[in-house]
């Protein structure tokens, strides 16, 4: 049986506080490392990340020779021997600092893409993941371990799975608990809508929607059996989109279906450069802000524009430039009117949707507020107003 991401927050800190090791098995892209990101933060713990594909024998575990005089020993009847010591990895340097200077602070040391790491790579981490010890170190007890693997033929349930791997030694098996993600487009799409500390979505809302109208394109692999659309991937288009939105369209016209076709395959890719046109891509927030002339009223040429657009283009648009607040910040005089004045061509339930959204920006409302009380931004402060009204317009 398989878990969601959202089942797996609450299966990781179970495991790991009855003192087991979590072994996450899932496919590539699927999010694996966001899920024990998350889990750090909801632990409140400091993560430290090892990528055991990357390491190298001996990279835990390097004898040192003896430096001083007094690393010798000088025995009675079979000559002298050297007290050989061992050096350590940086982050298992930095994990012990760490837990000096913070013993009563949870940590965990993730280590990803196990089973990618070769034989010997495996072997070294043996101690570590089953004993907690390397050499004649001890880990910490605030230290919690995590694993991660991509699925191999021999486990149940991915007997058909391709991934270049090194089956793990039984013995590992044996001690982790093995916990299954599965991928679910709800629960991504609902990441997805998330926004961070300064208010931005972590996907962009056009990759949201496109994805939302057929959730089989989160996951899903090229005609040509190149490239595969992942999560991972996805999130790559997301960013990609928010800084093509920064080039004029000619430029941007150039470029975006080879940036598109990079990420998710040549099948996808066309898919989603088609989806945009039909969105009415063209006209993006750099576009909405920066026409000539400058100030905080639309030109009439972007205006009408805009209005010719339909009513779900005209909320895309500017939920774009609501994901771009940190570009171009409703702060801004020039960009706090020309917001407003678009906000308004909006039907009353469009315009209800979009500031049910900004509610949700608690460091702009706070920003918007403080502008407000000032006086001293006459367009910021009828924007606040404005949004102000159209919130109470559920009570009525």
């Amino acid at each position: 049986m398989a878990l969601s991401y959202q089942a797996l927050l609450t299966a990781i800190p179970v495991v790991l506080q009855a003192g087991n090791v979590p072994n996450i098995v899932g496919e590539a892209g699927i999010g694996k490392s966001a899920l024990v990101a998350e889990v750090a933060e909801q632990m409140n713990a400091k993560l430290f990340t090892t990528v055991v594909s990357l390491s190298e024998k001996g990279d835990l575990a390097i004898p040192v020779p003896p430096l001083t005089s007094d690393s010798f020993i000088q025995t009675a009847a079979y000559g002298q021997l050297a007290d050989v010591q061992y050096g350590y990895a940086h982050t298992l340097i930095e994990i012990i600092q760490f837990a000096e200077a913070h013993p009563q602070q949870p940590i965990i040391w993730f280590l990803d893409e196990f089973n990618r790491g070769t034989q010997a790579v495996q072997s070294e981490l043996m101690n570590l993941v089953l004993q907690r010890t390397i050499n004649t170190l001890k880990l910490p007890n605030q230290v919690k371990l995590v694993i991660a693997e991509n699925p191999d033929a021999s486990m149940a349930g991915f007997e058909a799975s391709d991934y270049g791997v090194v089956a793990g030694d039984a013995a590992i098996k044996d001690r982790t608990v093995r916990l299954v993600m599965e991928m679910d487009p709800n629960d991504w799409l609902s990441w997805a809508q998330t926004t961070d500390e300064n208010g931005q979505p972590n996907i962009h809302p056009l990759v949201q929607q496109f994805i939302g109208e057929d959730v089989t394109r989160l996951y899903q692999t090229d005609e040509q059996a190149d490239l595969r659309a992942t999560p991972r991937a996805w999130t790559r288009v997301s960013t990609n989109l928010m800084e093509l939105e920064k080039l004029p369209a000619a430029t941007r016209e150039t470029i975006a279906l080879d940036v598109f076709q990079g990420d998710v395959g040549v099948t996808l890719g066309l898919a989603f450069e088609q989806f945009l046109e039909q969105q009415a891509i063209r006209l993006t927030p750099a576009m909405l802000y920066d026409s000539q002339p400058v100030g905080a009223v639309v030109p009439a040429p972007t205006l009408k524009q805009f209005q010719t657009m339909s009513e779900p283009q005209k909320s895309t648009v500017l939920a774009s430039c609501l994901a771009l607040t940190t570009t171009y910040p409703l702060t801004d005089d020039r960009n706090a009117g020309r917001f407003l004045q678009l906000l308004q061509t909006l039907s009353q339930d469009g315009q209800f949707a979009l500031v049910q959204q900004i509610g949700q920006n608690r460091e702009l409302l706070k920003q918007l507020y403080t502008a407000n009380i000032a006086k001293t931004s006459p367009y910021v402060t009828a924007l606040y107003q404005y949004l102000q009204q159209v919130a109470s317009w559920s009570n009525q």
